[in-house]
């Protein structure tokens, strides 16, 4: 079976969104245009990984260019898209591996989603000669930093953490590998 190819080059929405509570949400990657709407599954650490990469990547750009390059230097206020996901998500695929490049010609961030792969194969420079599904989303500089606003707003916004190991912390408690498991009585 030939592997889809979701191409998105100038969508009207983009965004990272979760289904559910804190310690039990999730997380989606989420493009619509004019006809399409598509949705793939990820983790909360691919969310977070994308955002931070994005970000950097249009940092650099802005250093290298020496602020001419056409990025906003922060996400605009106008920007905050703080709608939920759109209706119905239907998962397409789960995401196992995603590449983030700059596309100098047009001046757009691309990003690609690949499905999960039985292999431990590195995605193809080129989406097109995937044998898994993918999902490719061009976007401005504008659109990137609103993207990763709202997605580091998302991935705070879930469990705080143990102040000592980091891990989340749970509602009916948390079993601390820094205490030995040791759970302070309150």
């Amino acid at each position: 079976m030939a592997a889809q190819v979701y191409k998105f080059d100038s969508p009207d929405r983009f965004v990272a969104g979760t289904v559910g509570r804190p310690g039990e949400r999730s997380f989606f990657l989420q493009v619509r245009d004019a006809t399409r709407l598509i949705s793939v599954l990820l983790e909360k650490e691919q969310v977070a990984v994308l955002a931070e990469r994005v970000d950097t990547m249009l940092d650099e750009l802005l250093r290298r260019s020496g602020g001419t390059a056409p990025v906003p230097t922060v996400a605009p206020p106008d920007a905050d898209d703080l709608d939920p996901l759109e209706q119905p998500i239907v998962e397409e695929f789960r995401v196992g591996a995603m590449t983030l490049s700059w596309d100098s010609e047009d001046e757009r961030v691309v990003v690609a989603a690949y499905a999960v792969s039985d292999e431990e194969t590195e995605p193809p420079d080129d989406p097109d000669e995937s044998d898994r599904d993918v999902i490719v989303v061009r976007l401005t500089g504008h659109e990137a930093r609103a993207f990763v606003k709202r997605a580091q707003a998302l991935v705070a916004a879930g469990r705080p953490p143990c102040p000592l190991c980091s891990l989340p912390l749970d509602a009916e408690g948390h079993i601390c590998p820094r205490q030995n498991g040791y759970r302070r009585r309150s």
